[in-house]
């Protein structure tokens, strides 16, 4: 509703925060910002998953923000430990080239204090190649520095109609598609299917599976879209974004139960949404009660750790559909982890008058 509009956004939150919502979803890295100082204040926890503030996963920090499974630096670390892994170590990564395709605006630009980092410690060479706003369906002259400087990957941090243009870029200009990854928000259908036959190969990191071969989907085709209570098409259903929603979807309904469950209470507040979020664990037994077994990888949230950096894989496109193109790929921990820690402390330096922690940790 809001058409990832920031100001639009924002009014949408001040309308919605008198009815006392548990959970806020804002679904935009753009409009998550701007909100994050004011969950604590407003005690509304916020709920960013796999966007927003890389940051916000240091729980100490930021007791009220919370965006499993993976963050957007996870993400740029996976794609550097792919790339690695192909080229036969990450040692071999050492004066190879990796380029980052990105929208020039606070989510585009996420990963490059992460990929600046792993930059430094394996020795490769990072190009960037920022794509203004305004430019998203014209990239020729990114495409033309690319065919200079011949970067060996690209990771493509891309929104909208960017990524669709990406692809085609790229196929067009002869570049190995299995050397474009896309994060994965850049892994919709609409973002590739544009390509044709051109965007073969095409990857894109993924945390949920796609198709409707789940008993998930297949209850909610069975109970939702068959009944007419569905705005999405038939043919939509099972497709990768929408199977994002119901992950979504099923990280909010499993935080309710557990807050239900930790506070004896049917009708829970924000306050308990964040309890029931902070110790949430969705392990593989659990996955297997919801009909979704294989459907996601486990995971675990913490009262220090609001993320788990949990695994993504490589969704492959066939040329019409996404396929399953590697095993899970766990994110580098060790190098990301700190930075993550480093980047709470900065904002809240930089934020004067930031709050300390005073909300006590469920033991879990």
């Amino acid at each position: 509703e809001t058409g990832y509009d920031t100001k639009k956004g924002l009014e949408c939150y001040e309308q919605v925060k008198s009815k006392n919502p548990v959970v806020l979803n804002p679904y935009s890295t753009g409009i998550t910002l701007p909100l994050i100082p004011k969950a604590a204040i407003d005690k509304i926890p916020i709920l960013s998953m796999a966007y927003g503030l890389s940051a916000s996963a240091d729980g100490k920090t930021f007791p009220w923000v919370f965006n499993p499974p993976a963050t957007y630096w996870d993400g740029a670390s996976m794609f550097v430990a792919y790339a690695g892994k192909q080229e036969g170590g990450m040692d071999k990564l050492k004066g190879k080239k990796l380029g980052l395709v990105y929208l020039d605006a606070p989510y585009g630009k996420e990963p490059i204090p992460v990929l600046e980092a792993l930059a430094k410690d394996y020795g490769f060479e990072l190009k960037l190649y920022p794509v203004p706003a305004a430019e998203m369906q014209n990239q020729s002259s990114q495409w033309l520095n690319i065919r200079r400087d011949r970067p060996d990957w690209l990771y493509l941090q891309g929104f909208g109609a960017m990524n669709p243009t990406a692809v085609k870029e790229a196929a067009k200009n002869n570049f190995k598609m299995d050397h474009l990854i896309g994060n994965w928000w850049a892994g919709g259908d609409d973002d590739a299917r544009p390509a044709g036959d051109g965007g073969k190969g095409y990857l894109s990191l993924d945390f949920n599976q796609v198709g409707t071969n789940f008993p998930v989907i297949q209850d909610i085709i069975k109970y939702t879209v068959d009944k007419g209570k569905s705005q999405t098409p038939k043919d939509k259903v099972g497709e990768n974004l929408y199977n994002r929603g119901v992950l979504n979807s099923m990280i909010i309904a499993e935080a309710i139960r557990n807050a239900q469950k930790i506070t004896g209470k049917k009708v829970i507040d924000g306050s308990d949404m964040r309890r029931g979020l902070e110790t949430l664990t969705i392990s593989e037994a659990r996955l297997k009660e919801m009909g979704a077994e294989g459907f996601a990888a486990p995971m675990k949230v913490t009262c220090a750790d609001h993320n788990g950096h949990n695994a993504a894989y490589m969704a492959k496109w066939d040329g019409k559909k996404w396929t399953k193109g590697s095993d899970w790929i766990q994110p580098i921990k060790d190098k990301v982890e700190p930075l993550i820690e480093a980047a709470a402390k900065e904002y809240a330096s930089a934020n004067s008058g930031w709050p300390k922690r005073t909300e006590p940790c469920d033991a879990k």
